[in-house]
């Protein structure tokens, strides 16, 4: 990418488009298009047609997405597998329609099977069957990478995949039941120890292992990928790191200050057993994680005092 590219950013107020347009700027990118949802619904096909024919982007980094934690999940298959789907199939094939140089695709570490062999390489992908509470949100996001990936194929687009582990860091989203784990746990204890709650409730037994990426660690590889990698198949961002539910439990408490008893409710659902990616397809291209979890944490929490808005979400 040049330095006066014009470059798309697709969901560019989430956690992820925000930190991509940070790291834009902070390297000097400086004509970067953005669209609040008001503005346009990249779930309505016509608007995002006339919005490429518009604006012609040269680069998009196609980071908007419906989002959730095992909750919001559960209760709501279809919103995440039609918003994300649409969403997902405009933005593309806009992009493609329109002549765009070259496309990001940010998908997640759910789309690959359930009881994959660990670390999960890339090309696990479809090899067995989905974790079933968030079954439809990998649906929608394994089509949105298979697009990119038959559009190569067939036209010799350059569109690329990325898929995060999971993510934590500014600007994330703390409702204590849609959110994920991180950051739903830095809003139980923080409320706890604010009222003086001897003891805190988390889900299922804190045996399930998780790797946490910073994501403004992710987006320098984002930005690292636009610019050195071209290629089929999708690129794994993570730590190569993990450790239990129970562990980062205890880990989010310890930084936000609650000294209080933790339980655990054991009949609430768990996930996924494990959930590691092999990450050593970008370290072979150059990249590695800058931010470990405990500082990340400390960051993201810092976040959450100065922005209380965003514990209404």
């Amino acid at each position: 990418m040049e330095k006066d590219s014009r470059i798309y950013v697709a969901g560019h107020r989430g956690m992820v488009g925000s930190a991509i347009v940070r790291q834009l700027e902070r390297l000097g990118y400086c004509n970067i298009i953005t669209r609040t949802h008001s503005e346009l619904d990249l779930t309505r096909q016509e608007a995002v047609e006339a919005f490429f024919e518009k604006e012609r982007p040269e680069y998009v980094f196609l980071a908007a997405a419906k989002v959730g934690g095992i909750m919001a999940n559960s209760e709501a298959p279809a919103d995440f597998m039609y918003e994300n789907m649409m969403l997902e199939m405009n933005v593309i094939h806009s992009a493609w329609k329109t002549g765009c140089r070259k496309l990001e695709f940010l998908g997640s570490s759910c789309i690959y099977p359930r009881l994959a062999p660990q670390p999960m390489k890339e090309s696990c992908l479809l090899t067995s069957s989905l974790e079933s509470t968030n079954e439809a949100y990998a649906l929608a996001k394994i089509s949105g990478l298979k697009y990119c990936e038959y559009l190569d194929r067939q036209y010799g687009t350059e569109f690329i995949s990325v898929m995060p582990t999971n993510l934590y860091g500014p600007n994330d989203n703390y409702h204590p039941e849609h959110s994920h784990v991180l950051p739903a746990l830095i809003r139980r204890f923080h409320e706890a120890k604010e009222s003086g709650r001897t003891w805190v409730t988390c889900w299922g037994d804190g045996s399930p292992l998780r790797e946490f990426l910073y994501v403004d660690d992710l987006a320098d590889l984002c930005v690292f990928l636009m610019n050195n990698y071209s290629g089929p198949e999708t690129v794994n961002a993570g730590t190569g790191k993990e450790l239990s539910i129970r562990e980062l439990t205890e880990l989010v408490a310890k930084v936000v200050g609650y000294t209080g008893e933790i339980r655990w409710d054991t009949s609430r659902p768990n996930g996924t057993p494990r959930k590691l990616l092999d990450v050593s397809k970008a370290r072979e291209l150059g990249w590695h994680y800058k931010t470990e979890l405990e500082e990340g944490i400390r960051l993201t929490y810092r976040d959450f005092l100065e922005n209380p808005m965003r514990a209404e979400r």
